[in-house]
């Protein structure tokens, strides 16, 4: 079951743990160009299967989208490819952007 992890809850972890936690930005380039939360690795949704190697499986993952409803799909699909600690950033970067960092700009 992939774990939800509400924006603040996120920025949290990414604080306090610098480094140790990997940001997969998997909406399309187009939405990248409009807003990220940086730094993150960025591989849309349609190539993560044949890219699953860029993924780094030794590091938590915290997958987002725009809504938060393909980064959901993604981090399922990372679970059954055996991927261990993987979470889902609720609301997407749009929430984000409301609750986190408003420099982050919104777009929809």
């Amino acid at each position: 079951m992939v774990t939800e992890l509400a924006p603040e809850t996120a920025a949290a972890k990414l604080r306090e743990s610098a480094g140790a936690i990997v940001l997969l930005d998997v909406r399309e380039p187009y939405e990248r160009e409009l807003a990220a939360i940086e730094p993150s690795l960025h591989i849309p949704m349609g190539q993560v299967p044949e890219r699953l190697a860029e993924i780094p499986r030794d590091r938590e993952l915290i997958v987002y989208c725009h809504g938060g409803v393909r980064s959901r799909m993604v981090a399922g699909y990372l679970e059954g490819q055996g991927f261990a600690s993987v979470g889902n950033l609720s609301g997407g970067i749009d929430a984000w952007s409301r609750k986190v960092d408003p420099k982050v700009p919104r777009y929809g």
